[in-house]
């Protein structure tokens, strides 16, 4: 098995190495990745990426949203979090979905480290009864993509904001993430050490047992990474615009205006149906304003755009144009 570590902590970048590696590296070799990411969430590739973050605090804090290949819930990542991958046959010894195989090494390894950790229910890693690894798998063409996270040193108070769902009411046909109770590897640990110094005893484990060789990205690999990087990682279309259908309903009271319920349906992304019902004043005709709606991207660039020549004050008296749309994104 080969041993491939990633330069960048940039999560666009690192879901597009694990599909490069799957889809375009020696298919008659076997790979193992650790690495990190900045500040992100991670969305399963079933999920509603809009019913699965507190939309407010990710874009404050400037954390990143990226949707991956392989399903499950979402996940957040930073970088007291280590990721780990493995790419390999799907042979006769793995069924499908069969997440123990892949978990097994890391149990071992973090054994040998003084941190006795068991593998439960369909696809955690726990501690005392704790999480600190989520799993999930990808398969396609008689090849697995199986990958986790370690918690190591995760900050929790960002962990529990970022993932917390708003108080609008959001009725999805994607799979809801279930919340478990969490911890981190290093509360666990006799002798605790910083995360490099984790990572690399976690490696000399796993090269003691004689089934890795270091492998090595060329600039040709990096630059193909980049590439796929830029085509679906990077774009909204796959982050976001791959979410189920869903409808959402939106309360809020503004001062000077009045209370506002707005109704949406969304496809795919796509506002599908608009709707807006309140004790506002306005003399627009909301059919009219629906029509500049409808269509449009749910997320704010392509909705600013879509109302750069419209006067809202006409439909809502005593609204802003952007309350409006911090109503119908946040």
């Amino acid at each position: 098995m080969v041993y491939l570590e990633s330069p960048s902590t940039d999560p666009h970048f690192n879901l597009a190495l694990e599909q490069y590696v799957f889809d375009c590296m020696d298919k008659g070799k076997e790979y193992f990745m650790l690495w990190q990411n900045d500040n992100a969430i991670i969305v399963g590739k079933h999920q509603n990426t809009i019913a699965e973050i507190n939309q407010n605090f990710v874009k404050e804090n400037h954390i990143s949203v990226v949707r991956r290949l392989s399903g499950g819930g979402a996940v957040y990542h930073d970088l007291g979090n280590l990721n780990f991958t493995f790419i390999v046959d799907d042979g006769d010894h793995i069924d499908s979905f069969d997440f123990a195989t892949f978990c097994k090494p890391i149990v071992a390894a973090l054994e040998k480290l003084g941190v006795k950790a068991q593998i439960n229910g369909r696809n955690d890693i726990t501690i005392d009864g704790k999480k600190f690894s989520g799993n999930s798998q990808y398969a396609k063409k008689g090849r697995i993509m199986h990958h986790g996270t370690i918690m190591y040193d995760s900050d929790m108070a960002v962990l529990t904001k970022a993932l917390k769902v708003s108080e609008d009411k959001i009725a999805s046909k994607g799979i809801k993430s279930v919340r478990s109770r969490v911890t981190n590897v290093k509360e666990h640990m006799q002798n605790p050490v910083p995360l490099e110094e984790f990572k690399k005893l976690l490696l000399e484990n796993m090269f003691a047992e004689g089934t890795l060789e270091q492998g090595v990205l060329t600039e040709n690999d990096l630059e193909q990474v980049r590439a796929l990087q830029k085509e679906r990682y990077d774009t909204w279309e796959w982050n976001y615009g791959e979410s189920p259908k869903y409808n959402i309903v939106k309360r809020r009271r503004f001062e000077g205006c009045g209370n506002l319920e707005v109704h949406m349906d969304v496809d795919n992304g796509i506002i599908t149906a608009f709707d807006v019902f309140g004790d506002y004043f306005g003399n627009g005709d909301k059919a009219e304003l629906a029509g500049y709606i409808i269509g449009q991207k749910a997320e704010a660039q392509a909705l600013e755009n879509a109302i750069a020549n419209v006067n809202i004050d006409e439909y809502f008296n005593n609204m802003t144009k952007d309350d409006f749309i911090s109503l119908l994104t946040m």
